[in-house]
């Protein structure tokens, strides 16, 4: 892979269409990481998107995400959560490495950590879906959050590099106050004084580190139920309290 802080379209320039903007140039990894990169979007308060119908009925999912329009004062600056962003990521790493998101994490994370019973949805064009149709059991979301809270490590075994999983962990733009703020498509803040790093996924699928407690917590839910409710208060009221 490039730089993070190296144009997008070092990887993707082949799937711009003619309807690009001119500044789609400007847009880094880095943006894409932190979702700062300015395409205009649409999301709701408990991260639902208008727009993802649309992306999900087109067959180049790719060249939709890179045919957005570009907000300029917003480029660089301001965070948007948007499921794009997180799917141009996969699509990246496609390009860098000849698999996909999936078959990648199967041979670089999921079978070092002894995780065998999973699954990874693809979009029309082969790539892994880069923001939803990840499947894991609950355990498994376990031994990921574990490795994580151990700074990279499995086992003695150093999966994750230590030194990017900090920076991934370490607020990087200002989020949204019911979820925290933002690093590299993972969520950060504190919750009862108690800092934490939040994986969120589609429906209610979260992975929750507390380092401060030792502590990894695990959410999972229907993804098909439309009145989703974030078990945040759960944690405030119940767990933490249980911890101490």
């Amino acid at each position: 892979m490039p730089s993070i802080d190296s144009p997008m379209l070092s990887l993707l320039k082949h799937y711009v269409t003619k309807r690009s903007h001119p500044l789609l140039h400007q847009i880094t990894f880095r943006h894409l990481l932190t979702m700062t990169a300015g395409f205009a979007w649409q999301t709701g308060k408990k991260l639902g998107e208008p727009l993802i119908h649309q992306f999900h009925r087109n067959r180049k999912w790719a060249s939709f995400a890179l045919s957005l329009p570009i907000k300029e004062k917003d480029l660089g600056t301001t965070f948007q959560y948007r499921s794009t962003d997180s799917h141009l990521l996969s699509v990246a790493l496609s390009e860098a490495t000849g698999m996909n998101a999936y078959a990648y994490a199967d041979k670089h994370l999921f079978s070092r950590l002894g995780v065998t019973h999973h699954a990874w949805t693809p979009s029309p064009e082969g790539h892994s879906m880069g923001h939803v149709g990840l499947y894991l059991t609950s355990r498994d979301m376990a031994k990921f959050g574990l490795c994580c809270l151990n700074a990279g490590k499995w086992q003695k075994q150093q999966i994750i590099p230590k030194e990017w999983l900090q920076e991934a962990l370490t607020p990087q733009a200002d989020g949204y106050p019911a979820f925290g703020d933002y690093g590299f498509q993972w969520w950060t803040g504190k919750i009862d004084g108690q800092v934490f790093s939040l994986a969120h996924g589609h429906g209610g699928q979260q992975i929750y580190l507390f380092p401060d407690s030792d502590a990894v917590i695990i959410f999972t839910q229907e993804s098909k139920v439309s009145r989703w409710r974030n078990p945040r208060m759960l944690i405030e009221q119940f767990i933490l309290k249980s911890l101490k």
